[in-house]
């Protein structure tokens, strides 16, 4: 629902510990003697620095396995009667009576659904996007979420088919093969993935209007890259405000992002969650 001059909310989310808890586990293979270590994602975020130095983690690393749980299981499986393994962590975690399994950012997303404001989805995950609302319509069906949120977008930035679409967008041919070939580019595909989405969004519902945008992360290296991706839509957009929320470690700070030369005149809205 946009306001009397046409301007819009566009709320942006990461998923795993920022809008839920999820018993989804990451499995780290012990480089002496190939043994696994499951982790969840919470303390992944903590120790992913520490994997291969010196310390409690120096023998640990991610490998190919690592994200099994992450993507989906082939289509033939679903229709013998499997569910996904997404759909499986969220139906799990409701389980819980007292709630633990909502994140930081899980009053923000019942906001912004509440209000129909377009909400995007952009995790490091590798399910399709039918998974990602198939898990969402969970918590509607199960009366957590008062509506089905109004997808502005979804990228699973490890999906195969998803970083084929956000490489295709680069007209740079060196930069996509540069990310292409890079062995970790989760960070840098969802800094691209922020960019077409805030492309979309203008495109969609209009250049004019001073239209807001606000992402929230729990990952300290995504926050980063967060403010990096802002910090470009800024400055091709110079009307629009962009916001980023830190959830790390249950905290709740935002940040509105300005070009180091633009004056900060504006006050903050009222009433609106990210600005």
């Amino acid at each position: 629902m946009s306001r009397r001059d046409g301007s819009e909310s566009f709320y942006f989310f990461d998923f795993d510990d920022n809008i839920m808890h999820l018993e989804t586990p990451i499995f780290l293979k012990n480089r002496t003697d190939g043994a696994e270590k499951a982790v969840s994602t919470t303390d992944f975020a903590t120790i992913r620095g520490d994997l291969g130095r010196p310390g409690p983690w120096q023998d640990f690393e991610d490998y190919e396995k690592s994200y099994r749980r992450y993507y989906d299981i082939p289509a033939a499986e679903v229709a013998k009667g499997r569910k996904q393994y997404f759909v499986e962590d969220v139906e799990k975690a409701l389980q819980d009576p007292a709630g633990k399994w909502q994140a930081p950012a899980w009053p923000l997303l019942v906001y912004a659904c509440e209000k129909q404001r377009p909400v995007a989805l952009v995790t490091a995950r590798g399910h399709g996007r039918e998974t990602i609302r198939a898990g969402v319509s969970v918590l509607v069906e199960r009366g957590f979420l008062p509506r089905e949120p109004i997808y502005l977008e979804v990228f699973a930035v490890n999906n195969p088919g998803m970083v084929d679409e956000l490489l295709s967008g680069i007209p740079d041919a060196a930069e996509r093969d540069r990310l292409r070939a890079m062995e970790d580019r989760t960070a840098a595909l969802k800094r691209v993935a922020i960019r077409a989405i805030v492309d979309k969004a203008v495109e969609t519902y209009g250049a004019e209007p001073p239209h807001r945008f606000g992402m929230s992360d729990d990952d300290p290296a995504n926050v980063d890259l967060i403010i990096k991706a802002m910090c470009d839509c800024k400055q091709k957009f110079l009307d629009k405000r962009f916001f980023v929320i830190n959830t790390h470690g249950g905290e709740h700070v935002k940040l509105e992002v300005f070009p180091v030369d633009f004056p900060v005149t504006r006050q903050a809205d009222e009433g609106e969650p990210i600005g």
